[in-house]
Formats: C-alpha cells, sequence, structure tokens
C-alpha cells in the first residue's frame, strides 16, 4: 500500500463555540467604497513597523454585554386573543481604566428592558428589578426576532455611549491623555474623542487582492498604511497583528477603526499608537480561548459585567411572578 504524504495544516486557536476569527466560509468581497492613500499611495502599501510614540497616560476599554432572559406574551387588550411575542432582556456596559500599572473598572451601567412592537406594551415591574418597555417598529423585510434583536443592541450601543462619557468624567481629575478602545465598531461614536474600535473578528474583505494577501504577512506588532472605508457609515480603518503563538496566516490580525474627520498626520499618529499599546494586552491561547484578540481588560470587563446582570434563573422566576400577578 502507497503511503500518502501527510497533509499541513494549522489550527486556529479561537474557541469554536464563538464561530471563527475569520469567517472563510463567509469571508465575501464588500462593496464598500475604500480608499487607499490616505496614508502613503497604493503603490507604496507594505507593512508599517511600530515606531516610537508617546504612550497615553491611561488606555480606557469600553464593552457591553447582553443577555435574553425570557420570551414572552403581550395579549391584545382589546380581547381578540392574539398575543404579541417581545423579549426581556438584561443588558450592561462598562469602561475599565488601565493606568498606573493597575486596570480599575471606573463605570457600569446596568439595565433591563422589554422589547416588542406591541403597542399596548408597559414596563415590567419584578423583584430583579423593571424592564423598561420599548417599542420596536415591525419590517416586512425583516423577521420579528431579528427586529427585536436589533432594538436590544441598539440600547446597548447607548448605553455604551453614555457609559464611555460617565468614564471619562470619572478620570478628569487623575488621568491626562487617554486613549478610548471600543470593543466592536465605532459607528455612532466617531465623535468620540481619541477613540478607536476593535474589530476582532473578520466575515468580509476590504482591500483588494494583493493588499488583502499583504495582511496574512504582517509580523507581530506591524500594521498596513491606514484606508478610508464606506459602507452604511464612513471611518478609517488598518488590520493590525497581534502578537501570537502561530496558526493560519491571519491568526491574530485584528481591524482598528478610527473617525473619519481625522487629518492625514492625525489618523497616522492614532495608528501608530494603537501598535504600541494595544499589543501589550493580548490574551494568550492557554488563558483564553479566544487568545490573542480577546484582550486581557475586555475579557476582564465582561465577566464583571456578567456578574453584575445577576442569576438568569432568579430573573426568570422573577418574570414569571410578576407575569402570575
Amino acid at each position: 500500500m502507497t503511503a500518502v504524504a501527510g497533509m499541513n495544516f494549522s489550527v486556529d486557536a479561537w474557541d469554536p463555540g464563538y464561530g471563527s476569527s475569520m469567517e472563510a466560509e463567509e469571508l465575501a468581497r464588500s462593496g464598500a467604497e475604500v480608499e487607499l492613500e490616505v496614508e502613503v499611495p497604493a503603490a507604496e502599501w507594505a507593512p508599517i513597523d511600530p515606531s516610537p510614540v508617546s504612550p497615553p497616560d491611561a488606555v480606557l476599554f469600553v464593552d457591553g454585554v447582553r443577555r435574553i432572559d425570557a420570551r414572552v406574551w403581550i395579549d391584545d387588550p382589546a380581547g381578540t386573543n392574539s398575543a404579541s411575542i417581545g423579549l426581556c432582556a438584561s443588558y450592561a456596559a462598562g469602561v475599565v481604566c488601565c493606568c498606573d500599572g493597575r486596570a480599575h473598572v471606573v463605570a457600569n451601567d446596568v439595565r433591563r428592558g422589554l422589547f416588542t412592537v406591541a403597542a399596548e406594551a408597559e414596563g415590567i415591574r419584578t423583584s430583579a428589578g423593571e424592564f423598561q418597555a420599548f417599542r420596536a417598529t415591525a419590517k416586512d423585510d425583516k423577521p420579528l426576532a431579528v427586529v427585536l434583536s436589533s432594538a436590544v443592541q441598539e440600547q446597548l450601543a447607548e448605553t455604551e455611549l453614555k457609559t464611555a462619557h460617565d468614564a471619562r468624567e470619572a478620570i478628569a481629575g487623575h488621568v491626562g491623555r487617554d486613549l478610548l478602545v471600543v470593543d466592536g465598531p465605532l459607528s455612532g461614536r466617531t465623535h468620540l474623542p481619541r477613540a478607536v474600535g476593535f474589530i476582532k473578528s473578520h466575515q468580509t474583505t476590504y482591500l483588494p487582492g494583493e493588499l488583502n494577501a499583504m495582511v496574512g504577512r504582517l509580523d507581530a506588532h506591524q500594521r498596513t498604511p491606514v484606508f478610508l472605508m464606506g459602507t452604511t457609515w464612513v471611518r478609517h480603518s488598518w488590520y493590525l497583528r497581534l502578537p501570537s503563538v502561530g496558526g493560519p496566516p491571519w491568526a491574530g490580525v485584528v481591524r482598528v477603526e478610527a473617525a473619519p474627520h481625522l487629518g492625514r498626520a492625525e489618523v497616522a499618529e492614532l495608528a501608530n499608537l494603537t501598535q504600541s499599546v494595544l499589543g501589550r494586552f493580548a490574551s494568550v491561547e492557554y488563558k483564553d480561548s479566544r487568545a490573542p484578540q480577546n484582550l486581557y481588560p475586555i475579557a476582564g470587563l465582561e465577566r464583571d459585567l456578567r456578574h453584575r446582570l445577576g442569576d438568569q434563573q432568579f430573573v426568570h422566576r422573577a418574570l414569571r411572578v410578576a407575569a402570575a400577578r
């Protein structure tokens, strides 16, 4: 029997329970308009090494978590024997400040809400807190479950924005220059000063083929030049490789976003700063199943916020008691 040569392959360290850090089966060329010559001419694109920068006095990490506690049915008060579905959700946002060699939570906000398209919906008071009513608008082109889930996400995004403002007010007295890192896209928060969005996984490719291939050849702490991209909103962006133990070509690669109104020198300075700062917080595989992209401050903040949401069984029971009243 003829021996078959062994297959060369690599294993993505990213926990498959979260999908993949790069969804190869879904990766599609984006229809976004991309301007490549923000920082350098397109013909001069090459990996950019870290450069000396003045570090910020503090790095603020913003994140939010959400949880569906129960699905409820809201009866029609007109007595038509019909009911509308709703989602009872708990969500929280917080900010952790890394300064003076330590990390501490400087702001958090925990909320509960009832999300439904029912016009007659009212808030639900429970022993676990009040679920404020939010009325969404049904859409013909989207399933109701998607509409309600989007409504939860919108409220979480608003909470994250408020929490970021609160955090900066809280540290104003003891911290000078800071960098604000938002876990996820910067959409709706581009007006925040010294802020970047941190994209951990990839479902779409925005660069032309030869430049997209260059991303997979980045060394640790290297980044691509800055480019400007427009989809439903416009932002600057660049790819950065965090230190990692190897693996697939895009292992450890993140995409960073910045506001579109920044000038060339300002956005390049911000990109250089992320090269110097973000790699310090990269997680390692034996400690985090989403290493290295799930930065330590973000992972710790997620755990803290999920704890603040309270026990899900207790909250579910409180909703059942409220429904029986």
